[in-house]
């Protein structure tokens, strides 16, 4: 199931509009809720949904640099996924330099590196939410 959320003139969502919009889910038949917030790198960042958990995607086709130009989005993360990473090559992008410069502004966090089109990485990501489901809410 999914659902649109119109933010209007906000570059960001606040828990209140999510809150509005998963009036009459089940949500206790959910294993998983993503709240996907598209947009620039820097708004979204600073605003609790009430997640248990904070995903970055980042495109191996973004760049490596990404981490360093927006700090605050990274920083808060506790996870980032590398997808695309079946391009990687094609695009010149440095998953050395990329880890480093994700690293350098989380320290503790999980990197995981995907590809939809050939499944690489999935298992682990999909373990990855797994984990974080069993912590319940003791965990993140």
């Amino acid at each position: 199931m999914v659902r649109q959320i119109e933010t209007g003139d906000l570059c960001h969502l606040e828990s209140d509009l999510v809150a509005r919009h998963l009036q009459g889910w089940a949500l206790d038949q959910l294993d998983f809720l993503f709240i996907e917030n598209v947009g620039n790198l820097v708004c979204p960042a600073g605003y609790d949904l009430g997640e248990r958990a904070k995903v970055v995607l980042l495109a191996s086709t973004e760049g490596e640099d990404k981490p360093l130009k927006y700090p605050g989005t990274f920083n808060r993360a506790n996870a980032v996924v590398i997808s695309k990473i079946d391009l990687a090559e094609a695009v010149e992008f440095d998953r050395a330099a990329a880890d480093a410069n994700i690293h350098a502004v989380n320290p503790d966090v999980t990197i995981l590196a995907t590809s939809a089109r050939s499944g690489a990485g999935m298992d682990e990501w999909i373990a990855w939410l797994e984990a974080v489901k069993a912590q319940g809410d003791t965990g993140m």
